[in-house]
């Protein structure tokens, strides 16, 4: 395993391995925990973090729009882009991360099933996600999106260090 993103040594350190499923996003201020979410094809994993506060916070969205599902975007925002977003920087406000200082990062929006997938949810995740930014005043600092590769998406809440493992393959945002 790279030296990016090993997990085995993180616990090692006693450090925390906190999953992220789909549908679900975390916020924390404890430097000790690494926030993780796997598989993200179409959905869309989004990293929040403020380096001052020691603040950030993952999601993982499975669909663009809540209209589609009220009742369930009520019951599970992180579900949606337009709902869980919103969601996980008002809960890293809430921890003390400041908007002017929030580095966002993005990885996933795919197109598994190929460049021909009818429904395009990755390409669709993609598009709220950059609405929902700029409605908040906030812009993408690094991403690795788009292809048909499965990412995995990591928050190191020590070093605020944003990684991402394509095809066995590790980068830092």
């Amino acid at each position: 395993m790279s030296a990016l993103l090993d997990i085995a040594q993180a616990q090692r350190e006693g450090r925390t391995i906190v999953a992220v499923d789909i549908s679900e996003m975390r916020v924390s201020a404890d430097p000790a925990q690494v926030l993780v979410t796997y598989s993200l094809g179409s959905c869309v994993g989004v990293t929040v973090f403020d380096p001052e506060a020691g603040v950030g916070g993952l999601i993982h969205c499975m669909l663009p729009l809540s209209r589609i599902d009220p009742r369930k975007a009520a019951a599970r925002p992180a579900m949606f882009v337009d709902t869980g977003l919103p969601a996980l920087l008002q809960a890293v406000y809430d921890l003390g991360a400041n908007q002017r200082r929030l580095l966002v990062k993005a990885a996933g929006g795919g197109s598994p099933l190929g460049p021909d997938e009818i429904f395009k949810i990755g390409q669709r995740n993609l598009e709220v996600l950059g609405k929902v930014l700029w409605k908040n005043g906030l812009e993408l600092r690094a991403q690795s999106v788009g292809g048909a590769q499965a990412r995995t998406l990591a928050l190191d809440l020590q070093t605020g260090r944003t990684i991402v493992r394509t095809d066995g393959k590790e980068s830092e945002l």
